[in-house]
């Protein structure tokens, strides 16, 4: 069987040291080992690296040592990542405020992911949002994008947002 190809969202990386949200912490955890153990072909963007810049100093290293653990490829913006970015707002699919929500979910579609991973119910795991993918890829010829929570992916059982 062919792995899946994940684009892993900040919120998904953000979650391996977030001890407010116990459950959602233990299924990106789940991931996580499954990402180790070869399960998924991973890629990240640069709009992902630069966001957990923001993170504060001891965050952001012990992040670096979690993704120093795994293999995975680095996407950067390009001209069709941004212009199918801005198609996402056009469509009213998402604002101009969630810009960085729409350049994840076009590296995904541009790098040819099977599905993005993300924790992220406001802008990504959403029906508005799943319903406008569909359409853009359509329009612009891309494969469909499946949007994935981590649990999704390993069984577990928070299905709350």
């Amino acid at each position: 069987m062919k792995k899946l190809k994940i684009y892993l969202d900040t919120s998904v990386i953000s979650h391996l040291d977030h001890t407010d949200a116990p459950d959602k912490m233990a299924d990106t955890l789940k991931l996580w080992s499954a990402i180790r153990r070869g399960q998924y072909d991973v890629v990240i963007s640069s709009t992902t690296m630069d966001e957990l810049e923001g993170c504060s100093a001891e965050k952001r290293e012990l992040l670096a040592r979690y993704l120093s653990d795994i293999s995975y490829n680095t996407t950067k913006d390009d001209l069709s990542i941004v212009a199918i970015a801005e198609r996402f707002i056009d469509l009213g699919i998402l604002r101009q405020k969630s810009f960085d929500d729409c350049r994840h979910i076009a590296a995904a579609i541009v790098s040819g992911c099977d599905a993005i991973v993300s924790w992220n119910f406001k802008h990504i795991v959403n029906h508005k949002t799943v319903c406008g993918v569909k359409a853009v890829t359509a329009m612009a010829g891309y494969r469909d994008l499946m949007i994935y929570t981590p649990n999704y992916l390993v069984g577990g059982d928070n299905n709350d947002p």
